[in-house]
């Protein structure tokens, strides 16, 4: 059972920056799809960057190209999310997910990830 929890939230002003952490369970872990999702309040779960099973290949939404970098650790089934240039608008819990199934995808979409940590706040203020 693989399980993820996240850390590094906390409030900062706009402009600045956080890094996210997620630490995962399992032997498998370099095998897993890894992915950032975000909800702000009162508005459904969104994709925010997903990475390779190497760290080779990652994807961004639209919304934080250029501002936020995801990175992997195999060796210590560490998963990150460097944010930089923060707006207010990035204010949400920010979930950590993994998709098991052992694809290659890189999926922006909820459905395809099958654990999902806590989440950790993150608050930007202006």
């Amino acid at each position: 059972q693989v399980q993820l929890e996240e850390s590094g939230g906390g409030l900062v002003q706009a402009g600045g920056s956080l890094r996210l952490s997620c630490a995962a369970s399992g032997r498998t872990f370099s095998r897993y799809v890894m992915g950032w999702f975000r909800q702000a309040p009162g508005k459904e779960r969104e994709f925010v960057a997903a990475i390779s099973w190497s760290g080779g290949r990652t994807y961004y939404a639209d919304s934080v190209k250029g501002r936020f970098g995801i990175s992997r650790v195999n060796a210590g089934n560490m998963v990150y999310l460097q944010m930089n240039s923060l707006r207010p608008e990035d204010t949400a819990v920010y979930y950590c997910a993994a998709d098991t199934s052992g694809g290659s995808y890189l999926s922006a979409n909820t459905v395809d990830y099958d654990r999902w940590g806590q989440g950790t706040q993150v608050t930007v203020s202006s």
